[in-house]
Protein backbone atom coordinates (compact mmCIF):
# COMPACT_ATOMS: atom_id res chain seq x y z
CA UNK A 1 0.00 0.00 0.00
CA UNK A 2 1.37 3.40 -1.04
CA UNK A 3 0.68 6.89 0.28
CA UNK A 4 1.28 8.99 -2.47
CA UNK A 5 0.99 12.50 -0.29
CA UNK A 6 3.20 10.96 2.59
CA UNK A 7 6.40 13.18 2.09
CA UNK A 8 9.10 13.90 4.88
CA UNK A 9 12.34 15.67 5.25
CA UNK A 10 15.50 14.84 6.70
CA UNK A 11 18.14 17.20 6.72
CA UNK A 12 22.07 16.53 7.42
CA UNK A 13 25.18 18.17 6.33
CA UNK A 14 28.57 16.70 6.10
CA UNK A 15 31.66 18.54 5.97
CA UNK A 16 34.89 18.10 3.54
CA UNK A 17 38.05 19.90 3.30
CA UNK A 18 39.66 20.70 0.24
CA UNK A 19 43.50 19.16 0.34
CA UNK A 20 46.80 20.54 -2.01
CA UNK A 21 46.53 17.21 -3.47
CA UNK A 22 43.30 16.95 -5.55
CA UNK A 23 43.61 14.53 -8.59
CA UNK A 24 40.42 15.74 -10.24
CA UNK A 25 39.37 18.97 -11.88
CA UNK A 26 36.43 19.55 -9.77
CA UNK A 27 35.24 23.58 -7.81
CA UNK A 28 36.61 23.84 -5.06
CA UNK A 29 33.70 22.81 -2.03
CA UNK A 30 34.01 23.37 1.25
CA UNK A 31 30.98 21.42 2.50
CA UNK A 32 27.91 20.86 1.08
CA UNK A 33 24.28 20.42 2.56
CA UNK A 34 21.74 18.19 1.60
CA UNK A 35 18.05 17.65 1.90
CA UNK A 36 16.55 13.77 1.20
CA UNK A 37 13.06 14.11 -0.07
CA UNK A 38 10.80 11.20 -0.38
CA UNK A 39 7.03 11.19 -1.67
CA UNK A 40 5.55 7.68 -1.05
CA UNK A 41 7.28 4.88 0.16
CA UNK A 42 10.12 5.67 -1.80
CA UNK A 43 13.06 7.74 -2.03
CA UNK A 44 12.83 9.70 -5.61
CA UNK A 45 15.12 12.95 -5.20
CA UNK A 46 16.80 15.15 -3.27
CA UNK A 47 17.54 18.89 -3.26
CA UNK A 48 21.74 19.05 -2.86
CA UNK A 49 22.91 22.95 -2.43
CA UNK A 50 26.22 23.44 -2.60
CA UNK A 51 27.82 26.49 -1.52
CA UNK A 52 31.12 27.43 -3.54
CA UNK A 53 34.38 29.50 -2.73
CA UNK A 54 33.99 31.87 -5.32
CA UNK A 55 33.15 35.55 -5.34
CA UNK A 56 30.62 35.32 -8.20
CA UNK A 57 28.42 32.40 -7.02
CA UNK A 58 28.18 31.72 -2.94
CA UNK A 59 25.76 28.55 -3.32
CA UNK A 60 24.01 26.72 -5.88
CA UNK A 61 21.05 24.41 -5.25
CA UNK A 62 20.63 21.48 -7.89
CA UNK A 63 17.66 18.54 -7.67
CA UNK A 64 19.64 14.82 -7.86
CA UNK A 65 19.01 10.87 -8.16
CA UNK A 66 20.59 8.71 -6.26
CA UNK A 67 22.97 7.98 -9.29
CA UNK A 68 23.78 11.58 -9.80
CA UNK A 69 24.43 11.66 -6.00
CA UNK A 70 26.99 9.09 -6.13
CA UNK A 71 28.76 11.17 -8.83
CA UNK A 72 28.32 14.39 -7.06
CA UNK A 73 30.28 12.01 -3.85
CA UNK A 74 32.67 10.75 -5.89
CA UNK A 75 33.82 14.50 -6.40
CA UNK A 76 34.05 15.61 -3.16
CA UNK A 77 36.73 13.16 -1.98
CA UNK A 78 40.31 14.89 -2.86
CA UNK A 79 42.45 11.76 -2.92
CA UNK A 80 45.53 11.27 -4.71
CA UNK A 81 47.20 7.60 -5.49
CA UNK A 82 50.69 7.55 -5.92
CA UNK A 83 53.32 4.56 -5.76
CA UNK A 84 53.85 2.75 -2.62
CA UNK A 85 57.08 4.18 -0.38
CA UNK A 86 58.66 2.72 2.72
CA UNK A 87 57.11 4.82 5.56
CA UNK A 88 54.19 3.86 4.23
CA UNK A 89 54.83 0.44 5.67
CA UNK A 90 53.25 0.09 8.80
CA UNK A 91 50.17 2.29 8.01
CA UNK A 92 49.36 -0.38 4.78
CA UNK A 93 49.80 -3.65 6.90
CA UNK A 94 47.55 -2.09 9.79
CA UNK A 95 44.73 -1.19 7.44
CA UNK A 96 45.17 -4.33 5.27
CA UNK A 97 44.75 -6.66 9.12
CA UNK A 98 41.87 -4.10 9.86
CA UNK A 99 39.70 -4.62 7.01
CA UNK A 100 40.07 -8.05 7.17
CA UNK A 101 39.25 -8.58 10.81
CA UNK A 102 36.08 -6.73 9.32
CA UNK A 103 34.75 -9.86 6.91
CA UNK A 104 34.55 -11.72 10.47
CA UNK A 105 30.86 -11.79 11.40
CA UNK A 106 30.12 -12.67 7.96
CA UNK A 107 32.22 -15.49 7.90
CA UNK A 108 30.32 -16.98 11.27
CA UNK A 109 27.18 -16.21 9.77
CA UNK A 110 27.94 -18.37 6.89
CA UNK A 111 28.99 -21.13 8.37
CA UNK A 112 25.41 -21.56 10.59
CA UNK A 113 24.27 -21.36 7.22
CA UNK A 114 25.29 -24.52 6.35
CA UNK A 115 23.00 -27.49 6.34
CA UNK A 116 25.67 -29.55 8.34
CA UNK A 117 26.18 -26.84 10.67
CA UNK A 118 22.41 -26.41 11.27
CA UNK A 119 21.71 -30.57 11.86
CA UNK A 120 24.26 -30.60 14.33
CA UNK A 121 23.19 -27.85 16.29
CA UNK A 122 19.31 -29.21 15.94
CA UNK A 123 20.62 -32.42 17.41
CA UNK A 124 22.45 -31.06 20.40
CA UNK A 125 19.75 -29.38 20.97
CA UNK A 126 17.14 -32.07 21.01
CA UNK A 127 19.48 -34.73 22.78
CA UNK A 128 20.08 -32.43 25.67
CA UNK A 129 16.31 -30.95 25.80
CA UNK A 130 15.01 -34.72 25.80
CA UNK A 131 17.57 -36.13 28.18
CA UNK A 132 17.75 -32.74 31.07
CA UNK A 133 13.73 -31.99 29.92
CA UNK A 134 14.79 -28.56 30.87
CA UNK A 135 14.85 -26.07 28.39
CA UNK A 136 17.57 -23.35 29.86
CA UNK A 137 20.11 -26.04 29.47
CA UNK A 138 20.39 -27.15 25.64
CA UNK A 139 19.58 -23.30 25.55
CA UNK A 140 22.70 -21.94 27.53
CA UNK A 141 24.95 -25.12 25.56
CA UNK A 142 24.27 -23.95 22.50
CA UNK A 143 24.77 -20.58 23.17
CA UNK A 144 28.27 -21.84 24.64
CA UNK A 145 29.29 -23.47 21.52
CA UNK A 146 28.50 -20.82 19.22
CA UNK A 147 30.79 -18.77 21.23
CA UNK A 148 33.14 -20.69 21.34
CA UNK A 149 32.73 -21.44 17.49
CA UNK A 150 32.90 -17.69 16.90
CA UNK A 151 36.44 -17.38 18.92
CA UNK A 152 37.54 -20.50 16.48
CA UNK A 153 36.06 -19.09 12.78
CA UNK A 154 38.03 -15.56 14.53
CA UNK A 155 41.08 -17.42 15.12
CA UNK A 156 41.22 -19.49 11.65
CA UNK A 157 40.60 -16.13 9.96
CA UNK A 158 43.63 -14.34 11.96
CA UNK A 159 46.22 -17.11 10.71
CA UNK A 160 44.75 -16.00 6.93
CA UNK A 161 45.66 -12.68 7.57
CA UNK A 162 48.81 -13.70 9.43
CA UNK A 163 50.24 -15.67 6.63
CA UNK A 164 49.42 -12.70 4.18
CA UNK A 165 51.36 -9.94 6.58
CA UNK A 166 54.27 -12.49 6.79
CA UNK A 167 53.93 -13.31 2.83
CA UNK A 168 53.89 -10.47 0.19
CA UNK A 169 53.46 -7.64 2.33
CA UNK A 170 56.72 -8.82 5.03
CA UNK A 171 58.86 -6.72 2.20
CA UNK A 172 56.40 -4.73 0.04
CA UNK A 173 59.41 -2.97 -1.40
CA UNK A 174 61.30 -6.23 -2.83
CA UNK A 175 57.85 -8.51 -3.92
CA UNK A 176 56.42 -5.46 -5.47
CA UNK A 177 58.22 -2.57 -6.54
CA UNK A 178 61.77 -4.81 -7.14
CA UNK A 179 59.90 -7.11 -8.96
CA UNK A 180 59.39 -6.78 -12.74
CA UNK A 181 55.84 -6.11 -14.19
CA UNK A 182 54.51 -5.65 -10.47
CA UNK A 183 53.69 -2.56 -8.08
CA UNK A 184 52.27 -1.15 -5.52
CA UNK A 185 50.10 1.77 -5.03
CA UNK A 186 47.99 3.86 -2.32
CA UNK A 187 45.58 6.31 -1.78
CA UNK A 188 45.88 9.02 0.57
CA UNK A 189 43.56 12.07 1.58
CA UNK A 190 45.63 14.99 3.37
CA UNK A 191 49.14 12.83 3.62
CA UNK A 192 46.73 9.85 5.47
CA UNK A 193 46.59 6.79 3.46
CA UNK A 194 42.97 5.40 3.07
CA UNK A 195 43.66 2.80 0.43
CA UNK A 196 45.85 0.32 -0.66
CA UNK A 197 45.93 -2.02 -4.00
CA UNK A 198 48.78 -3.92 -5.84
CA UNK A 199 49.61 -5.89 -9.19
CA UNK A 200 51.83 -8.87 -9.86
CA UNK A 201 52.46 -10.83 -12.90
CA UNK A 202 50.84 -14.82 -12.38
CA UNK A 203 54.19 -16.85 -12.69
CA UNK A 204 52.24 -19.97 -14.44
CA UNK A 205 50.36 -16.91 -16.75
CA UNK A 206 52.86 -14.36 -18.30
CA UNK A 207 49.90 -12.67 -20.16
CA UNK A 208 47.72 -12.44 -17.03
CA UNK A 209 48.34 -9.59 -14.35
CA UNK A 210 46.92 -9.99 -10.58
CA UNK A 211 45.22 -7.28 -9.22
CA UNK A 212 45.56 -8.08 -4.95
CA UNK A 213 45.23 -6.16 -1.72
CA UNK A 214 42.85 -3.68 -2.78
CA UNK A 215 41.76 -2.51 0.84
CA UNK A 216 39.48 0.67 1.49
CA UNK A 217 39.30 2.43 4.99
CA UNK A 218 35.62 2.05 6.16
CA UNK A 219 34.94 5.48 6.70
CA UNK A 220 36.25 6.31 2.85
CA UNK A 221 34.23 3.49 1.24
CA UNK A 222 31.44 4.67 -1.30
CA UNK A 223 33.96 7.72 -2.79
CA UNK A 224 34.89 5.80 -5.82
CA UNK A 225 38.36 4.81 -4.18
CA UNK A 226 38.64 1.74 -4.87
CA UNK A 227 37.32 1.64 -8.74
CA UNK A 228 39.78 4.61 -8.86
CA UNK A 229 42.21 1.54 -7.65
CA UNK A 230 41.65 -0.45 -10.01
CA UNK A 231 41.66 1.55 -13.44
CA UNK A 232 45.13 2.01 -12.38
CA UNK A 233 46.12 -1.63 -12.44
CA UNK A 234 44.10 -1.52 -15.24
CA UNK A 235 46.17 1.23 -17.01
CA UNK A 236 49.14 -0.34 -15.85
CA UNK A 237 48.08 -4.09 -17.23
CA UNK A 238 47.83 -2.08 -20.46
CA UNK A 239 51.00 -0.10 -20.24
CA UNK A 240 53.31 -3.64 -19.95
CA UNK A 241 51.00 -5.16 -22.38
CA UNK A 242 49.47 -7.79 -20.57
CA UNK A 243 46.41 -9.33 -21.93
CA UNK A 244 44.10 -9.47 -18.73
CA UNK A 245 43.80 -8.88 -15.46
CA UNK A 246 42.70 -11.19 -12.52
CA UNK A 247 41.69 -10.94 -9.20
CA UNK A 248 40.13 -13.20 -6.28
CA UNK A 249 37.33 -12.64 -4.43
CA UNK A 250 36.14 -14.31 -1.38
CA UNK A 251 32.25 -15.69 -0.73
CA UNK A 252 31.65 -12.76 1.89
CA UNK A 253 32.84 -9.77 -0.36
CA UNK A 254 29.41 -9.21 -2.00
CA UNK A 255 30.54 -5.01 -1.79
CA UNK A 256 33.46 -5.76 -3.29
CA UNK A 257 32.04 -7.98 -6.29
CA UNK A 258 29.95 -5.01 -7.13
CA UNK A 259 32.38 -2.42 -7.59
CA UNK A 260 34.49 -5.21 -9.51
CA UNK A 261 31.43 -5.42 -11.57
CA UNK A 262 30.86 -2.17 -12.36
CA UNK A 263 34.76 -1.75 -13.55
CA UNK A 264 34.07 -4.09 -16.15
CA UNK A 265 35.85 -7.34 -14.57
CA UNK A 266 33.39 -10.38 -14.95
CA UNK A 267 33.63 -13.52 -13.74
CA UNK A 268 34.24 -16.37 -14.68
CA UNK A 269 34.43 -19.41 -12.15
CA UNK A 270 33.55 -20.09 -8.29
CA UNK A 271 35.89 -22.70 -6.57
CA UNK A 272 35.89 -24.27 -3.30
CA UNK A 273 39.61 -22.91 -1.15
CA UNK A 274 41.32 -25.77 -1.47
CA UNK A 275 42.09 -26.68 2.07
CA UNK A 276 39.87 -28.69 4.57
CA UNK A 277 38.10 -25.77 5.74
CA UNK A 278 37.25 -24.56 2.83
CA UNK A 279 35.71 -27.98 2.15
CA UNK A 280 33.62 -28.17 5.16
CA UNK A 281 32.20 -24.73 5.52
CA UNK A 282 32.19 -23.94 1.55
CA UNK A 283 34.30 -20.93 1.50
CA UNK A 284 34.37 -20.29 -1.91
CA UNK A 285 36.65 -17.85 -4.29
CA UNK A 286 34.90 -16.07 -7.23
CA UNK A 287 37.53 -15.72 -10.05
CA UNK A 288 36.89 -12.31 -12.12
CA UNK A 289 38.95 -11.03 -15.29
CA UNK A 290 39.03 -8.04 -17.14
CA UNK A 291 40.43 -8.15 -20.90
CA UNK A 292 42.68 -5.79 -21.54
CA UNK A 293 43.01 -6.39 -25.31
CA UNK A 294 39.54 -6.08 -25.79
CA UNK A 295 38.72 -2.91 -24.40
CA UNK A 296 41.72 -1.46 -26.38
CA UNK A 297 40.65 -3.15 -29.54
Amino acid sequence: MSFPFLSFFLFFSVSFFSTDTIQQSTPQLSFFSVTWVAVGPRFKSLAVQIPFSTPKRKTCTHWVDWGSLNLLLDKMVKYKIRKYGDSDYDAVRAMFASGMNEYIPSVCLHVLKQPWVIFVILCIFSILLVSSKSLLLPILAITLLLAAGRQLVGYVWSLYIDQCLTGDLQDIQKTYMESKGSCFWVAEVEDVIVGTVAAKPIESQDAELQLKRMSVRKDFRGFGVAKALSRIVIDFARQHDFESVVLNTLMVQHEAKKMYEGVGFRKYLDDDIPSLYGKLFHFTISKYRYDVLSTNS
